[in-house]
Parts: structure tokens; C-alpha cells; sequence
């Protein structure tokens, strides 16, 4: 990751995403509000970038989905793409190799050589890691071998982004996935190639898989750190999502994933080591909802406020 000096000014910009418009990567009933609305409500509300969403969600020519972006004076940062990593049949991940690179290529040729490829584990699909996510246990994960295969699966999707579309992939941690507690991501971290896979460090989703040290994780990892997203977490929701049982999905439709601010990660904290760490990168705001669910704009004008607050303006 590139550096600046200790005493420079952090040239850190700030996204957001579909998904914090109810435009996520599971099969869920309920309309997604139309992208176009979406990237209006994004600029209005004050943010430099978006990601991409699914595969479909905003134009899949890229010079429609440039012109899109340019409109708005919006830059294209990542796309999330969920891949069985799990699973050791070699359809499944050659059948995510190929969408990851259609989904790579899109973005090369609409935006450049600066967004990632944000991998991520087929979140949502398995029904232990559905029912038990925010509260995984080691015997829930997966074992010594399965987790050198995962990493394999992931170098390989990896090099293939990079080698057939010149982009950068980080792979995100996520709840209801294989990859969602701090011993996990470690162990992810530690299975895959520093030179082709980053991490994109997910605030929320950390707090969520029981994490408690999110400066710790910036320090320890800050060399593969490659993306942000600024997500909060609702400690009173996740207490009762822990004293109920209740499955991933039940978390997010109680409101798991707070307005920034109103939950327990530490931002200003996490901001002051970035800032240290000469951070180089986007943040993207998530606040993740179900199709129709809250007030999207909203959410996304409050987490911008709150974020000048922090001193990241203007």
C-alpha cells in the first residue's frame, strides 16, 4: 500500500454503496430502489464514489456506465463479488473466476485501473454460518486443509483479475460467511498471497463477528489493508441478535447496522491510526438494509455529517 509522511495531509475520499440503498448481493424479496436514483442520492448527499453493486444493478456497457459516473462526477471504487471459496468443487470457483473477471473488465473499462475486485465468501448460503452469524465458534469454522484450498481458490481468482483485467482484488470479511470472526480473517490473511490479495476492512462486520480491536487490526494488518468500509454496529441489537438466535438476516431486518455514530465502533480512533498509517485509500460508507427497508437517503446524509465531524470533509 502506498504511504504518505506521518505529517501530510491524508488525501482520504469517501463512498458510498448500493447496498446501503437495499441493492444487496442475496436473493431477497422486495424492489431495490433504480440505480440511477441511487447515484443521484449519493452525490446529493455529498460522497466522491460508488461501488459497482450486482452484476446488472447499474449498466454493464462500459461506456454507459462511464457516462453514468461522469454525469455525477462519481468515481467507480470496487465491486463486491461472492464466490463459494468453501466449496472444493472446481465449477464452483471456476464459475466465480468467471464473473469476477466480467465484473474486472466492466470496471477496467469504464473507470480505469484504480477500482478493486472485492472478493468475498457466498455470504448468506450456508445455513450453520446463516443461523450462527455474530456468534461463530472455532468448531463452526473450517479445518487446516479446507483453509490452505480456500486459499488457493482465492490466490487463483485473484491473479486472474490481475492478469486479465489489471486490477487489484481484496477480499472482505463478512457475516454469515467463512470468513467473518478476527481469527478467521487471520487465517485468511494468512493462506493467501500479499502480493495479489488485500483486505478490505469492514468496521461493522468486524464488530459484529466479535471483534473488539479494531486499531489493533489496522496496525498489525495495515500493510494489506488495501480498502474501507466505515460500517457501525448496534451494540443493543447485537445483544438481543445474540440472546434470541437470531440468523444473519433477522440481525439486519432489527437494524444491526446503525447510522455512524449511533453504534459502538470507535471511528475516531480508527480514522486517527488510518490517518498515521498515511492511508491512501476510499472509505466507503455501508449501512447496509433490506430491499425498502428505512430511509436510505437519509441514513446516507447523517453518516456524512457525522464523517465531517470527524474531519473528513469538506
Amino acid at each position: 500500500m502506498e504511504t504518505t509522511p506521518a505529517n501530510s495531509p491524508c488525501p482520504i475520499q469517501i463512498a458510498n454503496a448500493p447496498c446501503s440503498w437495499g441493492a444487496l448481493e442475496f436473493d431477497l424479496p422486495g424492489g431495490a430502489i433504480g440505480y440511477a436514483q441511487v447515484l443521484d442520492e449519493i452525490r446529493e448527499t455529498g460522497y466522491a464514489g460508488t461501488e459497482l453493486g450486482d452484476w446488472g444493478f447499474m449498466p454493464t456497457v462500459p461506456a454507459e456506465l462511464r457516462r453514468e459516473l461522469v454525469t455525477r462526477g462519481l468515481q467507480l471504487v470496487g465491486a463486491f463479488v461472492p464466490i463459494a471459496f468453501a466449496r472444493a468443487e472446481e465449477a464452483v470457483c471456476a464459475e466465480g473466476e468467471v464473473r469476477a473477471v466480467k465484473t474486472a473488465q466492466l470496471m477496467a473499462e469504464a473507470a480505469g485501473d484504480s477500482p478493486f475486485l472485492v472478493l468475498a465468501d457466498d455470504n448468506g448460503k450456508d445455513p450453520q454460518r446463516t443461523k450462527l452469524a455474530g456468534r461463530i465458534g472455532t468448531e463452526h469454522g473450517l479445518s487446516s486443509d479446507q483453509w490452505r484450498a480456500y486459499g488457493e481458490r482465492v490466490n487463483r481468482v485473484a491473479a486472474a483479475v490481475r492478469g486479465q483485467a489489471g486490477l487489484r482484488t481484496v477480499f472482505h470479511h463478512h457475516g454469515a460467511g467463512y470468513v467473518e470472526t478476527p481469527a478467521e480473517i487471520e487465517a485468511l490473511l494468512q493462506h493467501t498471497d500479499p502480493g495479489l490479495v488485500g483486505l478490505c476492512f469492514d468496521t461493522g462486520h468486524y464488530r459484529f463477528g466479535g471483534g473488539t480491536a479494531s486499531v489493533e487490526v489496522l496496525r498489525r494488518f495495515h500493510e494489506r489493508i488495501w480498502h474501507v468500509h466505515f460500517k457501525d454496529c448496534s451494540p443493543a441489537v447485537h445483544e438481543r441478535s445474540q440472546a434470541r438466535g437470531w440468523d444473519y438476516f433477522q440481525s439486519l431486518r432489527h437494524g444491526i447496522f446503525c447510522e455512524l455514530g449511533r453504534g459502538d465502533v470507535p471511528f475516531p480512533a480508527i480514522l486517527s491510526t488510518l490517518r498515521e498509517q498515511g492511508y491512501r485509500g476510499w472509505i466507503v460508507v455501508e449501512q447496509d438494509v433490506l430491499p425498502g427497508m428505512g430511509a436510505p437517503k437519509q441514513y446516507a446524509q447523517a453518516n456524512r455529517d457525522y464523517l465531517r465531524r470527524c474531519g473528513l470533509g469538506p
